[in-house]
């Protein structure tokens, strides 16, 4: 039974709240389906800031919120689409809602202490071998992920910020296409600390309209590998690639 955990104070004189998928659990009062999605986004929001959900967790499907909070899909989709203007959650296309919020701790003074060049030479670290996983072990529906994604940031444009929210996602989608955990785990923090302020500092001068062009064909170019099954091949496209952005980065931070 899929249970939603909710702040202690969402029931009256209840301990923490926790509802299956079409009933409320005995000892518990019903939910108030007058309120709506903003209501529902505040209990969201306060069990995902209290911890209650923690940083990369799926959040139960749409169908499983609306029977817990007696609402209608469209309701719940619109409190998920409030938090996920909040960047409080995560919503990946085929796959469902992942909390986007990490609770103040030493993660955020490595972030604060690594520069994006240093974060590139720990990708490089990672991700040729995370790719050499994917190669073996990727879905159909990895594949078709992947595929989504890349549409995603073509279709950003020249916008940077879009196009680097679509990227990311890509290369997420990647680490889970190894079908390795604690690669996934890792590469989490690495996109963690991707986001940090240092790196949304830089983005535009780096992320010119033809860079973006040239990431979104080497994009390309590496799923095409990835599907071929193409093992040494694909490594060797994410470690151009990266060092392309490495590149990049040299020529920015040298300026």
């Amino acid at each position: 039974m899929v249970v939603l955990r909710l702040p202690t104070n969402f029931f009256k004189g209840s301990q923490l709240g926790r509802i299956g998928t079409s009933a409320v659990d005995a000892g518990t009062l019903p939910v108030d389906s007058n309120r709506g999605s903003v209501w529902i986004a505040g209990q969201l929001r306060q069990a995902i800031v209290a911890g209650t959900y923690q940083h990369g967790e799926k959040l139960p499907a749409e169908r499983h919120l609306a029977d817990a909070f007696d609402a209608s899909r469209t309701t719940v989709r619109l409190a998920l689409d409030q938090l996920e203007q909040e960047r409080l959650v995560t919503r990946r296309v085929g796959s469902g809602t992942f909390v986007n919020h990490r609770q103040v701790s030493e993660l955020d003074n490595i972030a604060d202490s690594t520069s994006p060049l240093e974060l590139i030479e720990a990708r490089l670290g990672i991700e040729p071998h995370m790719t050499r996983l994917a190669v073996l072990n990727a879905s159909n529906r990895d594949l078709e992920k992947m595929s989504e994604a890349i549409e995603q940031a073509e279709a950003a444009g020249d916008d940077a910020a879009v196009w680097t929210e679509w990227d990311t996602q890509f290369h997420l989608l990647l680490a889970e296409a190894s079908h390795n955990r604690l690669i996934l785990w890792l590469y989490q923090h690495v996109n963690e600390i991707r986001s940090h302020d240092q790196w949304a500092s830089m983005r535009d001068k780096v992320l010119t309209p033809a860079r973006i062009a040239e990431y979104n064909r080497q994009h390309r170019a590496l799923l095409g590998a990835i599907a071929s099954r193409d093992v040494e091949g694909a490594a060797a496209m994410v470690t151009s690639h990266l060092h392309f952005a490495r590149r990049q980065l040299m020529g920015i931070e040298g300026a």
